[in-house]
């Protein structure tokens, strides 16, 4: 007998099978959408007759259960551990699609091992992942990005930013969940963070990328089998473009943006997953900015939307793309066009903030939520409202609004504020915010500063006479003030609004709420039956 035959713990099959990395460990940025992914996998490879062989080391989750999988190793995702694995099960390839970033990033080892790499091959991966590589794919297609560079050291990245322009998003290459990345805007700021970037190497640089200030953000996901591309879904984020798309309250169809620009959207999408050679899933991110439409970056993986967009259209895109990986195609999948969908379904973020008294809830590039909601109705209003409510942002329907907003957002929150006030609510704002509002007609209570006298909006707050609040963080460092307020409201449970886009779209579900406050429930099944 094979004396590593005889120190299994059980028999090691000769069935077809293959093997499935899991995302690792939990952490934020990194969770339940690959843990929803592994587990449709595990269910597309048994329908097909393939036994399915889980390799994850995360208790939490459900595809480390017993009965998931025909077999679960509760090891790390290392390339040492996953190929002492095959050598033991002796798989016919390996699924790295839906574990997130740790999968990718021990493709390209695990490859040179001698692994067969199922679905869109390594060096496709690594050509999304290097920088260089997918500036050549970009040109080539003559597609468009935004200026961006990679460095190593303070003096490089300086060479970046003088070439770019402030204002810039630096984070380091191969990490998910926007980890330790930030918007900077001028040089002290960028030598801070080059001195925190102890990573940083010719293998893995610090990417930087011109940021495009009040830019609209799209998320994509498809689906390929090699010869044909289907759009699942194409998600239009509500916040505007620097907040992670992790967090970012996102809307399916898009709400907002023109065809014209959807139909570039689409061709973009088509074009790189032909060059290449998804077979699978791919992600593509966007920023939509004076009508043209730029490609940030693209991962050729499952992303966190796969599961939320699943559900919004009515097909399990995860259980299609583990069919594909094994040999089917689209059109034998029976899908092989774009779905339609006649409703509309939003996407929000849930966070963290009550449990972490004095923490700023602002949003950023670095990813902060803890899980998601669906809202669904045939209206965005309401379902952006039936989204806050599942999140537990309790938009109100009378009362009174506290609005602080920096001096860019001003002319926006106008129309805000007026809506407001006609909805019947009455205002609160600082001197700032106040002259702007009445120059436009607007009636508003002014407020002092925390350091000017009393009452201020903090007393207010803590006497339960304020039913939300509107605050856009003022410039690159957030006034101390400003944090306060913030907190105050988490901490009194208040609705708080840090975007003037949230700020809108808030409004629009308010005005549902008032107006049709019996909207009603309905299955999910009874939208998908009504999908074209």
């Amino acid at each position: 007998m094979d004396p590593k035959q005889e120190l299994q713990e059980d028999k090691i099959s000769s069935n077809k099978k293959v093997m499935i990395l899991g995302g690792g460990p939990n952490r934020i940025g990194q969770g339940i959408e690959f843990d929803y992914c592994c587990c449709h996998a595990s269910f597309a490879l048994k329908e097909e007759g393939i036994e399915s062989i889980m390799v994850n080391c995360n208790p939490e989750t459900v595809s480390t259960d017993y009965d998931t999988s025909d077999k679960l190793y509760f090891e790390p995702l290392t390339v040492e551990d996953v190929l002492s694995i095959v050598d033991i099960e002796k798989p016919m390839g390996l699924i790295v699609q839906f574990g997130g970033q740790t999968p990718l990033n021990i493709s390209g080892a695990l490859s040179r091992a001698g692994v067969n790499i199922l679905g869109t091959s390594p060096d496709s991966i690594d050509i999304a992942e290097d920088r260089k590589r997918f500036q050549q794919m970009i040109k080539k297609l003559k597609l468009v990005q935004p200026d961006n560079g990679t460095a190593t050291s303070f003096e490089e990245a300086k060479a970046v930013t003088s070439r770019v322009g402030y204002p810039v998003v630096v984070r380091p290459s191969f990490v998910l969940g926007g980890r330790a990345m930030e918007i900077v805007y001028d040089e002290k700021a960028l030598c801070d963070y080059m001195e925190k970037a102890v990573e940083a190497s010719p293998e893995r640089p610090i990417l930087i990328d011109k940021f495009l200030e009040d830019a609209i953000e799209v998320d994509v996901d498809a689906i390929a089998d090699g010869k044909t591309c289907v759009i699942g879904g194409i998600l239009e984020h509500i916040e505007e473009a620097g907040i992670h798309s992790g967090d970012s309250a996102m809307v399916l169809p898009p709400h907002t943006l023109g065809k014209d620009i959807i139909e570039v959207i689409r061709r973009n999408t088509y074009a790189m997953a032909k060059e290449l050679n998804v077979k699978g899933l791919m992600n593509v991110q966007y920023a939509v900015k004076n009508n043209i439409v730029y490609v940030l970056e693209v991962n050729p993986r499952a992303s966190r939307t796969i599961p939320f967009i699943s559900k919004a259209i009515g097909v399990p895109l995860a259980k299609l793309a583990t069919k594909i990986m094994v040999g089917k195609t689209l059109q034998e999948l029976g899908f092989d066009k774009e779905k339609k969908i006649d409703y509309v379904t939003v996407k929000e973020s849930v966070f963290p903030f009550a449990r972490f008294p004095g923490v700023d809830a602002i949003l950023g590039p670095e990813m902060k939520s803890t899980g998601e909601v669906m809202g669904i109705d045939t209206t965005f209003g309401a379902a952006y409202a039936k989204s806050q409510i599942a999140a537990g942002q309790k938009l109100p329907k009378k009362g009174n609004v506290f609005i602080s907003v920096k001096n860019q957002d001003k002319r926006n929150i106008i129309f805000v504020a007026k809506k407001l006030a006609d909805l019947g609510f009455k205002i609160f704002a600082t001197s700032g915010t106040a002259d702007a509002l009445k120059s436009n007609d607007i009636d508003v209570h002014v407020l002092p500063r925390l350091d000017e006298g009393r009452p201020n909006i903090i007393d207010l707050i803590k006497d339960g006479k304020i039913n939300m609040l509107i605050n856009t963080p003022s410039g690159k460092t957030t006034k101390g003030d400003e944090v306060k307020i913030r907190s105050q409201a988490i901490a009194y449970g208040i609705p708080l609004i840090t975007t003037v886009s949230g700020a809108q779209a808030s409004v629009n579900g308010i005005e549902h709420l008032i107006k049709k406050p019996d909207s009603g429930v309905k299955a999910i099944q009874e939208y998908h039956k009504k999908a074209k």
